[in-house]
């Protein structure tokens, strides 16, 4: 009797022990070891730098680029124009022009969020900002009838989209900036500094003559915060007496060259 109580005991005293021991074995089985753990994230690592540095690697794109230069002629909208109805400059334009082939051939360098924007693209037109500092109108306009003009417009900001694939259509909105120095004979009208931001919505029509030869004709018109003609420039006008709107018909020929960066 007293030897069977013994066994008990026994059995009972090792089963804890053996469970825990047994326990301890199963982790140190399921956990990996430090070497192999190590070497495992280091691969990893690598491959992500891998695919990082093969997503950002620069190479050269070659892209066309759009000059235009025509004559524009401006209608003053005000007092202005019943002294003289037209002024005489120049209209400019620069950008770069990406067809869809060239969209899609680069399709990898556009982020992966804008990427379905951008197969839908027929045509991307881009301007960078440091293109803002070159005006898109000269005011070149000598007296004729008895005011002159002279002056620049610069385009800062710009949003637009074109219709149609060899004669294309384009509407846009643009941000402007504009000085004009207008001298008139009449001395009720007198001399206008004229510096205001503007508003613009630009309507154009671009037909090919060849392939990197195009003429444009198109229409503008600029809305400005009222400026007293014959007044100081930081002073509101009274609409009837200020100039406050310029419209603009132009021509333009436009050559195409390309040009190749890196990207």
């Amino acid at each position: 009797m007293i030897r069977a109580l013994t066994v008990m005991l026994a059995l009972t005293w090792s089963a804890p022990v053996l469970a825990a021991e047994a326990d301890a074995a199963t982790v140190a089985a399921a956990k990996p070891k430090k070497g192999k753990g190590k070497k495992a994230r280091a691969k990893a690592k690598k491959r992500k730098k891998k695919r990082k540095k093969r997503r950002r690697k620069k190479g050269p794109i070659t892209v066309p680029v759009d000059i235009g230069i025509g004559p524009a002629v401006h209608m003053l909208t005000g007092p202005l124009q019943d002294d003289q109805m037209l002024h005489y400059g120049l209209k400019l334009s620069i950008e770069a022009v990406i067809g869809r082939e060239l969209i899609l051939q680069n399709l990898h360098r556009v982020p992966k969020k804008y990427r379905g924007m951008a197969k839908k693209q027929r045509e991307v037109r881009f301007r960078p900002g440091v293109l803002a500092v070159i005006p898109d109108t000269l005011y070149i306009s000598p007296r004729n009838e008895r005011t002159s003009m002279y002056g620049a417009n610069w385009r800062l900001l710009g949003v637009g989209t074109g219709f149609g694939e060899n004669v294309r259509f384009s509407l846009g909105a643009r941000l402007n900036l504009t000085y004009a120095y207008i001298d008139s004979e009449d001395p009720k009208l007198g001399t206008t500094h004229l510096l205001r931001p503007g508003l613009s919505a630009d309507a154009e029509i671009e037909i090919p003559l060849a392939e990197s030869f195009l003429v444009s004709l198109g229409w503008s018109s600029c809305f400005y915060p009222p400026q007293t003609v014959g007044g100081p420039i930081f002073e509101w006008g009274e609409v009837d007496e200020s100039v406050w709107h310029v419209g603009q018909a132009f021509v333009k020929l436009h050559v195409r060259f390309p040009y190749t960066t890196t990207l």
